[in-house]
Parts: C-alpha cells; structure tokens; sequence
C-alpha cells in the first residue's frame, strides 16, 4: 500500500512537470507563443445597419471576455502583442425553411445570421496576421420578429462567432 502511494505522489509531480515544461501547452487548445503577453481588442462597429443598438457592444465585450477565460494574455487598450479589430458586416433575418400553406410558401423558420469582417495582427509574427470574414446563425420560430430578440437569444451566435476567431487566431484550426 504504501508503495502505491509513492507511485501516485511520483505520477502526479512526473505529469506536471511534463505538461508545464514547456510553457506553450494549454488545456484549451491554443498555442500561444510564450513571448506574447498581451493582446488588444477595438470595438467591432456595427456597420450592418441592423440589430440592436448594443451590438457593438456585445460583440466587442465578448471578444475580450472569451480571450481573458481561455487564455493568460493581459488586455490592454491598443497595440498588445496581438490586436484584434474589425466590424459588424451584417444582421440578416430570413427564411431557413419554408411550408406549403394553400398556394404559398411560407417560412416555418426563420434564420438570423451575423457576419463579421475580422482584422488579426500578430507582432510577434506577422506570418500569423489574417483578415477574414466570419458568420455564425441561429434559428427562430417563424412566429418571432426580429425586434423582439434580446441578447439571451443574440448571444450564442455572438460566442460561435468568437469561438470560430479564437480557433483561426490562437488554435490553428
């Protein structure tokens, strides 16, 4: 028994020294490398036309609150070691799926889809730097009208649409 115990104890400090050693390893997926500290994130304007009027807001608020979770970059203003920034190219309400009633079609869900155009700067290493545009959705019953989604029901397509930059920017997928 007691040598089961010094096994565990022996495991235990083998494994955290092995996955700390390097110091670019992380439990979520990134690969962050060690020289950089910071990172800033510009409002994403909303130039859509559409939406609601804190869109900017809760676009720009999730990007710095996703990266300060998921890594330990300090967020700074402007000019951190990475820079995030772009806008908010579009806030689309349409038909997803559509339904035969009598002689007409109509929608039986209706898809709301936000688009952004994001801006990524590496200055540690500017082969990593890309400008690309990213859209997310979510479906809604065709009986709700866009000017009564809140943010609850905005938010989940604002998190993929971070998820998926996160992935690009600091995972390499």
């Amino acid at each position: 028994m007691k040598n089961y115990s010094v096994f565990k104890t022996s495991l235990f400090f083998w494994l955290a020294f092995t996955l700390t050693g390097c110091g670019v390893y992380s439990f979520t997926g990134t690969n962050i490398d060690p020289s950089i500290k910071t990172m800033s994130v510009l409002n994403f304007e909303n130039n859509s036309g559409q939406g609601p009027s804190n869109l900017t807001q809760l676009v720009s608020e999730e990007f710095r609150d996703y990266f300060q979770r998921n890594t330990n970059l300090k967020l700074i203003p402007q000019n951190g070691d990475l820079q995030f920034e772009g806008q908010i190219l579009s806030f689309n309400f349409s038909p997803a799926a559509l339904q035969k009633q009598g002689e007409t079609d109509v929608a039986s869900v209706n898809r709301l889809t936000v688009s952004l155009q994001v801006r990524y700067k590496n200055n540690k290493d500017p082969k990593q730097d890309f400008e690309q545009s990213f859209s997310a959705f979510r479906d809604f019953q065709q009986n709700q009208n866009i000017s009564s989604i809140d943010n609850a029901a905005l938010r989940p397509i604002v998190e993929q649409l971070v998820m998926d930059v996160f992935n690009k920017s600091l995972a390499n997928w």
